[in-house]
């Protein structure tokens, strides 16, 4: 039977192994994972012409029409239920 001073030391030396795998397999892991993220993410979309100060400014606000068949349609739906 071994001492309680050899167990310790065996037991230290188990602890250490077994945090070391963990951190090796969970560093392996968040490079592989950042990786793929790399490789397969999406292309950024670029505009293909710029857009004109002057009428983009204008046109900010809802159409009254498009407002106006809002309306009716919430009418509608209110008038069914």
């Amino acid at each position: 039977m071994n001492s309680i001073s050899e167990q310790i030391v065996e037991s230290f030396g188990i602890m250490l192994l077994g945090m070391g795998l963990v951190f090796v397999f969970l560093t392996v892991l968040i490079l592989g994972v950042k990786l793929v993220a790399w490789r397969f993410a999406p292309l950024p979309i670029t505009p293909k012409a710029p857009v004109e100060n002057g009428s983009a400014t204008q046109n900010q606000g809802v159409d009254p029409k498009m407002v106006a068949v809002i309306t009716a349609a919430i009418e509608q739906y209110r008038a069914k239920a």
